[in-house]
């Protein structure tokens, strides 16, 4: 009889530590295969509101947290509660280099693309397995999208990762500038050159830097005494005219940044794998997400590489753990058809633009367009046009003397030609924004190009 008692209060005691553990475990950690339901829902909710095609309503949007509708965030020239209602005479926004226009390809891929996230996802400061700031499966895939598309050489490189490539082209020439000489490293590029490589080097004010503006014309200034280090930033295709460079400094003490974020199908051949010293590329500009800050550069010299993460990690800890998260997401996207779906949708529509603007402007004689000949595509494997990011125009009449203040007074916002250290005479204008953003810039340069005699071999 003891003996049965004993055995009704142990299996008593046991089937209490039972429950206490499982209301714990309920309380604290069970795994639950729906806890995505609501992110999910919510995603589902905001995706679903149209804004008339020409917005977007964000899971972040301003109202949310009070339990309100996602609202509308119209594109330019347009307004409403749902977009619908288009600003007459509007200024085109042709500035930016905002990616845009591979938006609706990002649409078709929502399944693909989604990235659903928990809350304890790598919370952590520190590092990943490898002792790094970086996703050891996010390189092995952005290796693998440079085998896929040609564009670069990623065998016996180091890879290191950027908030953008803004940041990167800050860490390499940090890297690359001499810390102890007598005077200090100077950083040119040729004309025209992107704004930012001299607005940088003037913000940051170096002690051991200086901008010095055109590649060309250093090589002919009697200060390029084979002496004094130079960092040449060569840009290719090039921002703003989308030329193939190549550098223009050679020697000794001349060390040189190549960047390549404009390097993808959709706006140029592959003519060539780049293989150079420091190689940066852009996430803006190969999938369109401007917004996720994300770039990295492709480094041959070890010492040249643990320099830039020196710089990275007491800048910024490395890049945002989110990030890279999505950034894989999206990769995995680009990669899984060898790059066939967005790179044939971002050349076909950037070929569009291309044609209708080129159009316009055959029957122009007071504005002329930079051209490009075609050359041969590994990517496509035929011979194709270039369809760079932006077009780059320029005012013929010698009475149009500032070619951004002529396009303004037409009310199309382009970009100053001295901001990238040329002539007044010349403007950049964007053509990778959304299709509402082209087609009122091609309405505005209809408007303008009308204005003129037209040419007898146009008609």
């Amino acid at each position: 009889m003891m003996h049965k008692k004993m055995l009704l209060v142990a299996a008593s005691i046991i089937l209490n530590l039972v429950l206490i553990i499982h209301v714990l475990y309920n309380n604290s950690t069970t795994w639950n295969p729906s806890w995505t339901n609501r992110a999910a829902k919510e995603a589902e909710d905001v995706a679903s509101v149209s804004c008339s095609g020409h917005g977007r309503a964000y899971v972040d949007g301003l109202g949310i947290l009070d339990g309100n509708k996602p609202p509308c965030e119209c594109n330019n020239c347009y307004t409403g509660k749902d977009c619908s209602f288009l600003l007459p005479d509007c200024h085109a926004a042709a500035n930016s280099g905002d990616p845009l226009f591979l938006e609706p390809f990002w649409m078709q891929k929502a399944e693909g693309s989604a990235v659903v996230e928990s809350g304890w996802h790598r919370m952590s400061y520190h590092f990943y397995e490898d002792g790094s700031y970086v996703s050891a499966e996010l390189e092995r895939i952005t290796r693998k999208l440079h085998n896929v598309v040609g564009n670069a050489v990623t065998d016996n490189r180091f890879v290191i990762f950027g908030t953008g490539a803004t940041q990167l082209i800050a860490a390499s020439v940090h890297a690359l500038s001499q810390t102890n000489a007598a005077s200090p490293s100077r950083l040119v590029s040729a004309i025209p050159y992107y704004n930012v490589y001299r607005e940088q080097t003037e913000f940051f004010n170096y002690a051991n830097l200086r901008f010095e503006g055109d590649a060309s014309a250093w090589k002919k200034s009697e200060h390029n005494d084979n002496a004094t280090r130079v960092i040449e930033i060569v840009t290719s295709p090039n921002n703003p005219d989308g030329k193939l460079k190549r550098a223009v400094l050679e020697g000794p003490n001349i060390k040189s940044i190549h960047d390549y974020a404009y390097y993808w199908p959709h706006f140029t051949p592959i003519t060539h794998p780049a293989d150079e010293d420091v190689s940066l590329f852009s996430l803006t500009k190969t999938t369109g997400h401007a917004g996720s800050r994300f770039g990295w550069a492709l480094v041959k010299d070890e010492a040249v590489y643990e320099r830039m993460k020196r710089y990275l990690t007491l800048s910024s800890m490395g890049v945002s753990r989110d990030t890279q998260l999505r950034v894989l997401q999206l990769l995995k996207v680009v990669v899984g058809d060898g790059g066939e779906g967005i790179f044939h949708f971002g050349y076909e529509t950037m070929k569009k633009r291309w044609e209708v603007l080129n159009k316009i402007f055959s029957m122009s004689m007071r504005f002329s367009l930079e051209t490009i000949e075609p050359e041969y595509c590994n990517y496509f494997k035929k011979r194709r046009d270039f369809t760079p990011s932006y077009a780059w125009v320029k005012c013929e009449r010698l009475e149009d003397a500032n070619c951004y203040e002529i396009f303004r007074a037409a009310k199309i916002k382009g970009r100053e030609g001295k901001v990238f250290g040329s002539e007044e005479r010349l403007v950049r204008l964007s053509l990778i924004r959304t299709q509402d953003d082209f087609d009122q810039l091609i309405h505005m340069l209809k408007k303008l190009v009308s204005q003129e005699v037209v040419r007898p071999d146009s008609i």
